[in-house]
C-alpha cells in the first residue's frame, strides 16, 4: 500500500492466450499486486504468480453470458486505487487494442488515480502468426488495418466506412467478428473487395486447440460455419492468407497438436512434464492425483556406516538431503558408500546435489537394480524410499546376508481434484501415469475405472505401473520402453503418430 494513501493502477495486457507470450513486466506486476481485476480471456496460468494474500476479482465479459458492467469495473478500479493499493487490471491481448483500456485510463485520470499502461501482444497479430499467416509481407501487404467486428450495439449506425475499408490496400484484421462473417464479407464485396481474395479465420489463436480455416472472402463464412468455428476468433482478409498453405503453417503441425494429455504426477513434478507436452502441441491438463508428504521432516539422518545407499526416486533424493541438512551434513556424508539409483531421474537428482551415482541399472525397476548389484559385496545397506513400496530390493539384499535398514522418507497421499479437473481428465485423449500411486489415487478421485472415457488412452511409465493398472481392470494402451519421463514422452509421441497415420490412411 502506498505511503501517500493513493495507489497506482496498471492497465496490463496479458497477451492472446499462450502463457509464453506474457511479458516480463506483466509477470512482475502480477507478482507484486495487492488487487488484480482480471478478464475472461487471459492465459490459464496468468495468475499463478500472484501473492497468496492478493485479492483476485473476476470482471470478465462473455457474449450472452454473465458479464460485469463496465461502469462497475471502472468503480472498482477507482475504489482500489484510492485505497492506496497496487492494482493490476489484467486484460487479454493489449489494453489499448479493443480492450477498453483507453476508457479506463480516462476514468482513472478524472479520479486522480495514477496509472501506467503495459502493452501486450495483441491477438490480431499473434493469432494469424500462429496460423502461419504474416499480417504484412513485402510483396503482398505493406499495410494492415485492425478493425472491430463487433461494434457497440447502442450506436445508431456503423462507424466503419465499408467502401473505404474495402479499398484499403493491405490486410484487414477483424476482432470479435466470427458471428458477423456473412455481413463482413457482404459489405466488403459490395464495396469492391474481390470475392476470390484469400481470407482466413483463426479460432482460439495461440492456444493448443487452435484451428485455422482458409478460403476466399466469398466462401469464408460458409466454410467457417461448416467447420463450426466459434469465438474467440480472428478473421483476416488479404493475399497474405494464402501463405499459410504455401508452407508457413507451423503451430498446428506440432506432433501433439489438438490432443489433450492429463498429467497425474505430483504437482511439483507435473509442471515440468506439462511444459514439455505443451511444447509438443498438446493441451496439458495438470491434474495431480498425488501429493508428496515428507516423513519425520527435520529429523537428522546419519548415513555413515553403510557401504551401500540406494535411492529409488527423485522425491527420495530431495527428502534425503533435507534430512542430511537437518543434521548439519551434506553430500560428503555419503563418502565411502556405493550410491545406487533406480532410473535416470533419480540419478539426475543426485547429481544436482553433487553426488554421481555409482550404479544406475539399464532397466528402471527394482529387479534390475538387484541384478546390477549382484557382484557387489554388501555388508550394510540403506534403502531410502517411499513409505509404501515393494520390498524386492531390501528382501534381495537380506537374502544375500546383508544388514538392511529401510528408511521411509516420504509418503504419497491423495491430492484433491476439483469437479472440473476430474471431468477434464476423464475425457482427455491421453492420461499419463508415472507410478503405481498415481494409478490408485487417480482412479479413486474419479470414482473408479468406469469414469474414464472410452476414447481415452492410458500411458504407463513402465511394467510396475502397468501391473497396477491391470490390477484395477485397465489395460495400458502405451508403455514406455525406457521407464522414465523421457521414455514416457517418446512412447506417447510414437502412439500419437501411429494413430494419426492410421486416421490419414482411412480418410484416403
Amino acid at each position: 500500500m502506498s505511503a501517500s494513501g493513493v495507489g497506482r493502477v496498471y492497465l496490463v495486457g496479458a497477451g492472446p492466450g499462450d502463457p509464453g507470450l506474457l511479458t516480463a513486466r506483466a509477470l512482475e506486476l502480477i507478482a507484486a499486486a495487492d488487487t488484480i481485476l482480471y478478464d475472461r480471456l487471459i492465459p490459464a496460468t496468468a495468475l499463478a504468480g500472484a501473492r497468496p494474500e492478493a485479492e483476485l476479482v473476476y470482471v470478465g465479459k462473455e457474449g450472452r453470458g454473465p458479464s460485469m458492467p463496465q461502469e462497475q469495473i471502472d468503480r472498482l478500479l477507482v475504489e482500489h486505487g484510492a485505497a492506496g493499493k497496487r492494482v493490476v487490471r489484467l486484460k487479454g491481448g493489449d489494453p489499448f487494442v479493443f480492450g477498453r483500456g483507453g476508457e479506463e485510463a480516462l476514468v482513472l485520470r478524472e479520479a486522480g488515480i495514477p496509472f501506467e499502461v503495459v502493452p501486450g501482444v495483441t491477438s490480431g497479430v499473434a493469432a494469424p502468426a500462429y496460423g502461419g499467416i504474416p499480417v504484412t509481407h513485402r510483396d503482398r501487404a505493406s499495410a494492415v488495418a485492425l478493425v472491430t467486428g463487433h461494434e457497440d450495439p447502442a450506436k445508431p449506425e456503423s462507424a466503419i466506412d465499408w467502401p473505404a475499408l474495402a479499398a484499403f490496400p493491405g490486410t484487414l484484421v477483424f476482432y470479435m467478428g466470427v458471428k458477423q462473417l456473412p455481413r463482413i464479407a457482404e459489405r466488403l464485396i459490395a464495396g469492391g473487395r474481390a470475392p476470390d481474395e484469400p481470407a482466413a479465420v483463426v479460432e482460439r489463436g495461440t492456444l493448443p486447440g487452435q484451428r485455422t480455416v482458409v478460403a476466399t472472402l466469398a466462401t469464408l463464412a460458409e466454410r467457417a460455419e461448416a467447420e463450426r468455428i466459434r469465438p474467440p476468433s480472428i478473421t483476416l482478409v488479404g493475399p497474405v492468407a494464402a501463405l499459410r498453405d504455401e508452407g508457413l503453417r507451423w503451430f498446428e503441425q506440432r506432433p501433439l497438436h489438438g490432443l489433450t494429455v492429463a498429467v497425474t504426477r505430483a504437482r511439483a513434478q507435473a509442471s515440468g512434464l506439462a511444459a514439455r507436452l505443451r511444447e509438443l502441441g498438446a493441451e496439458a491438463l495438470e491434474t495431480p492425483a498425488i501429493r508428496i508428504e515428507p516423513l519425520d521432516a527435520g529429523a537428522p539422518l546419519d548415513p555413515s556406516g553403510f557401504d551401500l545407499v540406494c535411492l529409488t526416486s527423485p522425491n527420495g533424493v530431495g527428502c534425503l538431503f533435507e534430512r542430511l541438512a537437518a543434521g548439519g551434513r551434506d553430500a560428503r556424508a555419503l563418502a565411502g558408500a556405493t550410491v545406487a539409483a533406480i532410473g535416470p531421474g533419480t540419478a539426475r537428482a543426485l547429481r544436482e546435489h553433487g553426488v554421481i551415482p555409482d550404479v544406475v541399472p539399464e532397466r528402471f525397476v527394482a529387479e534390475a537394480l538387484v541384478e546390477a548389484l549382484a557382484d557387489l559385496p554388501v555388508r550394510r545397506a540403506l534403502v531410502a524410499r517411499a513409505s509404501v513400496a515393494r520390498d524386492v530390493l531390501p528382501d534381495a539384499l537380506r537374502a544375500r546376508g546383508a544388514e538392511v535398514e529401510v528408511v521411509d522418507l516420504y509418503e504419497t497421499v491423495a491430492e484433491r481434484l476439483s469437479d472440473a479437473e476430474r471431468a477434464a481428465a476423464a475425457a482427455a485423449d491421453y492420461v499419463t501415469f508415472t507410478s503405481s500411486s498415481t494409478v490408485r489415487f487417480f482412479l479413486a478421485a474419479l470414482g473408479g475405472r468406469e469414469a474414464i472415457g472410452a476414447r481415452t488412452r492410458l500411458v504407463s511409465i513402465g511394467p510396475v505401473t502397468s501391473a497396477t493398472l491391470r490390477e484395477h481392470g485397465l489395460e495400458p494402451h502405451v508403455e514406455a520402453a525406457r521407464h522414465d519421463v523421457d521414455g514416457l514422452v517418446d512412447a506417447l509421441l510414437a502412439d500419437a503418430a501411429s494413430r494419426a497415420a492410421a486416421s490419414g490412411a482411412e480418410r484416403a
